[in-house]
């Protein structure tokens, strides 16, 4: 697929996938005209693509500040996403260098994919597809967060954390869910964590 088709083809992938996770989103046209978060994952696909020319790695940095300055959502250029992210509301998240964030994963505002070290190397986290980050929430550190966790709101992830688990609290502590338990909707509603 020529490179025009494919961003065109992505760019509408994440109005669908911002449409389909917010309950709010009337239209395609309002997520793509109104949506911070959008506008922020559009212009990372953009600054990523510059950032891994060597010639354009300061450009690239230069747009992702500028998108910080009008989103309020700093995303590394260097950082890797997958496919059908969405950053609802947006504001004060932050994703660095090295994370490193599976498909079809959600952030709500302020939620940080931090470092907790200053070396160079692998210094930010490793998100798994289908991860709910809560509000707030902070995962600190070059961890690993399996398919489909939830990060509870404010929680402060410092660790690993398995496949399917829920992370909540300061210092975030592990819950697992059963696999063959029903859907509990105190739990498995993303909206718990807004």
């Amino acid at each position: 697929m020529p490179p025009l088709r494919h961003f065109a083809a992505t760019f509408r992938e994440d109005l669908e996938a911002a449409r389909r996770r917010d309950p709010a989103a009337r239209s395609l046209l309002e997520v793509a005209l109104a949506y911070p978060g959008v506008h922020a994952v559009w212009t990372y696909r953009v600054a990523h693509a510059m950032w891994r020319e060597p010639g354009l790695r300061l450009p690239a940095r230069l747009l992702s500040q500028l998108v910080r300055a009008l989103t309020g959502i700093e995303i590394h250029p260097g950082a890797r996403l997958g496919r059908r992210l969405f950053i609802d509301h947006g504001m004060g998240v932050v994703i660095g260098e090295t994370a490193e964030v599976g498909d079809d994963v959600v952030l709500f505002h302020g939620s940080t994919l931090g470092g907790k070290s200053m070396r160079h190397g692998k210094r930010h986290p490793t998100l798994g597809d289908h991860v709910v980050v809560g509000a707030g929430a902070k995962i600190l550190g070059p961890v690993w967060i399996g398919d489909g966790v939830q990060v509870g709101a404010n929680a402060v992830v410092i660790h690993d954390v398995p496949a399917g688990a829920i992370a909540v609290g300061v210092p975030a502590q592990i819950r697992r869910r059963s696999v063959a338990a029903p859907f509990d909707a105190e739990v498995d509603d993303p909206a718990i964590y807004i």
